[in-house]
């Protein structure tokens, strides 16, 4: 078996322990909490008409699909940034083919965590979300395959950001500008209500195109005459987001290899110590 693949079978075995206790005991309600709030929220606006026969669940929807898939970008960033402070990679620095295996670990992990939050809100949302056009051909397909590269778009982009901070105090302050970028990408209604230069500038990262995409796989024909272009621009959607997820899965096993070899003892041991400080 080459390296790759035992790292590789290293990783799931990892990511399925980690998943496990994600959802077990106390951390289960926390896991249930923001898609289910979510799941409310677009019941309760159900009824609230915004022109051309539509109401206002229709296209919050796919734009909360597309937040929890966005947001696996963050969870990467949070749990690396633990797993520094409490010398996770510093184990997984010291053994065989260990910082693959991480890396494949997390991805596992997230995905399979975020995949759940998407199919808690979509599930129920099919039953009374009205004017959704999944009854299309190719809407399904379209739809997975949104998912599937914004899920490693978005998730290898985490362990790049990730791998600049070493505490959770950094992370929280690294999640105030990917929050910023994901208001502004146009991920809950089209960017056309954008200025042109901050339109621009959304367009340039993924989150902009995985909302894009949600609602071209989700939405009936009839919605895209508010998206630029009057498209829903397929082509230009898969090429931006194959392009993150390519260069982020070239670039986070490179960046967390050097960030992992600058790992030590007594780096980890001050990182507790400092923890332990700020919660005294």
């Amino acid at each position: 078996m080459s390296v790759s693949a035992i790292a590789a079978r290293a990783g799931f075995v990892r990511g399925r322990i980690e998943l496990r206790q994600a959802f077990s005991g106390a951390e289960l309600i926390g896991q249930l909490l923001w898609p289910l709030l979510t799941l409310v929220a677009i019941f309760l606006v159900r009824d609230v008409q915004i022109g051309d026969g539509y109401t206002l669940d229709t296209f919050i929807l796919p734009g909360a699909l597309g937040m929890f898939v966005a947001l696996g970008m963050l969870l990467v960033v949070q749990q690396l940034a633990a797993d520094r402070e409490d010398g996770s990679v510093l184990r997984a620095k010291i053994t065989p083919n260990g910082i693959p295996a991480y890396l494949v670990g997390k991805l596992v992990q997230i995905s399979a965590t975020v995949l759940a939050y998407v199919t808690i809100v979509l599930v129920p949302g099919l039953f009374f979300v009205d004017g959704l056009a999944l009854g299309r051909p190719g809407s399904w397909l379209t739809f997975a395959w949104v998912v599937l590269l914004g899920l490693v778009a978005t998730q290898s982009i985490g362990a790049v950001l990730g791998s600049l901070v070493s505490s959770s105090r950094g992370a929280g302050y690294l999640s105030l500008p990917v929050l910023a970028l994901i208001a502004i990408s146009g991920i809950f209604a089209p960017i056309t209500a954008l200025p042109a230069w901050l339109a621009g500038i959304a367009q340039v990262f993924p989150v902009c195109w995985l909302g894009l995409g949600m609602r071209s796989a989700l939405l009936p024909d009839s919605a895209v005459v508010v998206e630029i272009g009057g498209s829903w621009r397929p082509v230009e959607t898969a090429v931006v987001l194959g392009g993150w997820a390519i260069a982020g899965l070239i670039s986070a096993p490179v960046v967390l290899g050097r960030m992992a070899r600058k790992e030590s003892g007594s780096r980890v041991a001050a990182r507790r110590e400092r923890a332990l400080q700020r919660l005294g």
